[in-house]
Order: C-alpha cells, then structure tokens, then sequence
C-alpha cells in the first residue's frame, strides 16, 4: 500500500487559492458573495483544524467515555441544526429531535460495530466516529426534510384534518397520508443517491480511503456498509420525527391545535 502523500501548510495555501479565485469570479460576475465564501473558507480552515487536533487526541488516548463523548456532542449539534431547520418552533421540539436521531444511530452503528466490523474493541475511534459521523451527517438532513415537510403540510390543511376528526378518525389517522408524504420526503434523496452511486461521481468515503491507500474493493465494500448504514438510519429517523411531531399538533382531547 503506498504511503499517503501529506498536505503541509505550505499546500494548504495553495489550495487557498481556490477560494481567492472564487471570489474573484464572484466579484466579476457580480454574484454578492464574496463574504460568504470568504466566511465559508475561514469556519473550513477552524473548524477542521480543530477537529484534527481533536480526533488526533482521542485516537490517541483511545478511551470508551472520550469516544463516547465526542459522539454525544456531535449528536447534539445534529439535533440542533434539525431543530432549527424546521420552521414551527413547536413545545420540546429539540429533546423528540435529539431522541430521534439518537435511536437510529445508536441502533445503526451498534449493529454495524457488532455483527459486521467486530473491531476487537467495540469503541474503537476509528470506526465508531466515522461512521456515526457518516450517520449523523445523513441523518440530521432527512430529519430536517421530513419535519418541515410533515409541519407545512398541516398548516395548510387543517380543514381536511377537521373534516376527517369530525367524521370520528383518531388523530393518527387525520394526519396519517401527510406523514406518509413526509418520510418520503426525507428518505427519497438517500434512494436517489443509492440508485446513481458508483456511476456519475465516487462516494466521498470511497474517494478519501483511496487516497488513503485503500485498495479500491476494500473502499467499495465499507461505501456499500455505509449507504446501508444510511438508508435505514434516515428510515428510521424520518418515522419517529414525524411519529413526534404530530403529537403535537393535538391536545388532550384529540382536537387539532391551530
């Protein structure tokens, strides 16, 4: 396996230039964002710096309760850009967000861990952290699509939902097609992305383990895992997000809250 070539800062400048150019081209086409791709560049540059140093110190120390931690934080900010996505900031949104995607990736990357991989420690950094990151990343996206979805949907239509109380439906059934509509809505992208893989671009995750090194089957196999991985996660993610906030468009007494 060849060695992978190291970028030093002397290359990461450079590779600066990219975004000097971007905003070149910006200015010249008189797009407006210069200072967006200026910021993007600048939280890019701090923010991977950061994790860098931080995954560096937590492979390092390879302890459960650090790799544990790191998870559990990556986990929240997820259920906070999902929360904050979705527009209706509706009662205990953000604790049915975090509890969502804290299920199915648990349940995703414990089966992975256990019945797959079988790393010879269970919290092994190097698998855990990826994946759930992988996860997570997926997850947080079809959360977000599902839940604005699922909340827009019933804003416009509270008469149908009136009717179809009226006419003696539980609450579950009123709103059952829209949050049908809405996992849809939040799992498509994943089964549109599965169907086109391997034939219009490489997967990132297959992309960087080859220029780690990684013989190109042993990168397909982990970019099947992984899509596998996903698939379900967001499937799962989707029908409890949505399974949670529809209960909160009702009151006590089955009726719809405007």
């Amino acid at each position: 396996m060849q060695d992978l070539i190291k970028l030093d800062l002397a290359d990461l400048a450079i590779a600066i230039g990219l975004m000097a150019i971007a905003v070149g081209l910006s200015a010249w086409e008189k797009l407006g964002l210069e200072f967006n791709f200026v910021v993007a560049t600048g939280r890019t540059l701090l923010q991977l710096a950061v994790l860098g140093y931080v995954l560096d110190f937590i492979f390092a120390v390879n302890n459960v309760w650090a790799v544990v931690g790191i998870v559990v934080i990556m986990l929240t900010i997820t259920a906070i850009v999902s929360r904050n996505r979705i527009s209706q900031k509706l009662p205990r949104l953000l604790p049915w967000v975090w509890g969502s995607i804290f299920v199915s990736t648990a349940l995703t990357v414990l089966y992975s861990i256990f019945l797959i991989i079988e790393p010879d420690r269970w919290y092994e950094p190097r698998y855990i952290i990826p994946l759930a990151g992988v996860v997570l990343g997926n997850a947080m996206n079809a959360a977000a699509i599902a839940g604005e979805r699922l909340v827009n949907t019933i804003n416009l239509s509270h008469i149908e939902i009136e009717t179809h109380l009226s006419l003696g439906a539980t609450p579950e059934q009123a709103i059952s097609q829209y949050r049908r509509e809405a996992i849809r809505a939040g799992v498509l992208p994943t089964l549109n992305q599965m169907t086109l893989i391997g034939m219009v671009a490489l997967p990132g995750i297959t992309t960087g383990q080859l220029l780690a090194g990684v013989n190109a089957p042993d990168a397909v196999s982990y970019e099947i895992l992984l899509m596998f991985m996903v698939a379900f996660a967001n499937l799962l993610t989707t029908v409890l997000i949505t399974r949670g906030l529809s209960r909160q468009f009702f009151n006590s007494t089955a009726q719809l809250i405007r």
